[in-house]
């Protein structure tokens, strides 16, 4: 028996230490919405190339991104996992124990704000996912979500309908145009 000061502080340090082990590429997923749809269809996508561990259901809590990240096997080839907050100083907690190489940031809205004074609050903190990750993805469109990840030191690769996106998509009826470095594809 091991006496700590909180349960749930003592399993983010030692899934942390467990996700150090491992030098694969983590992708870390965030946002008010869509984070599990998202890493279930790169799960299906990437896992017929790669050996993938993910979160298992929504486990994205203080406590499910430990139980998930506990998963890690050496053969594993990639690492897909969400994480979601619900109040400030939760996520550099989540950022430690994931340590994502990659970065998606799937939009910012209402749900889940009872625990922020705003919704740039809200942004700057999960946010703090990304600290180390190699690139940040993320839509472009999102005016407030921009406007907050242009002013930071993240590197990014940005789609969406606006021109500076790096994808530039066009949905048009049942199939969509896109562009990128100035290439056109349908």
């Amino acid at each position: 028996i091991i006496i700590v000061a909180s349960s749930v502080d003592a399993l983010q340090k030692l899934a942390a230490y467990h996700r150090s082990n491992f030098s694969i590429p983590v992708v870390g997923i965030t946002g008010s919405n869509g984070k599990t749809i998202i890493k279930e269809w790169l799960y299906q996508m990437l896992s017929k190339d790669l050996v993938v561990v993910k979160n298992p259901g929504s486990y994205n809590s203080q406590v499910g991104v430990p139980l998930s990240i506990w998963q890690l096997q050496p053969y594993h080839q990639l690492g897909i996992f969400e994480a979601g907050i619900s109040k400030p100083e939760e996520m550099h907690k989540l950022q430690k124990v994931i340590q994502p190489t990659i970065g998606i940031f799937t939009n910012i809205g209402s749900s889940h704000s009872e625990g922020f004074a705003s919704l740039e609050e809200k942004i700057v903190e999960k946010l703090k996912l990304f600290e180390g990750a190699a690139v940040l993805i993320y839509c472009r469109d999102h005016e407030q979500l921009d406007r907050v990840i242009s002013g930071s030191t993240l590197k990014t690769f940005t789609w969406g309908t606006m021109p500076l996106a790096d994808l530039q998509v066009e949905f048009i009826g049942n199939s969509c145009k896109l562009q990128y470095k100035g290439k056109k594809h349908q």
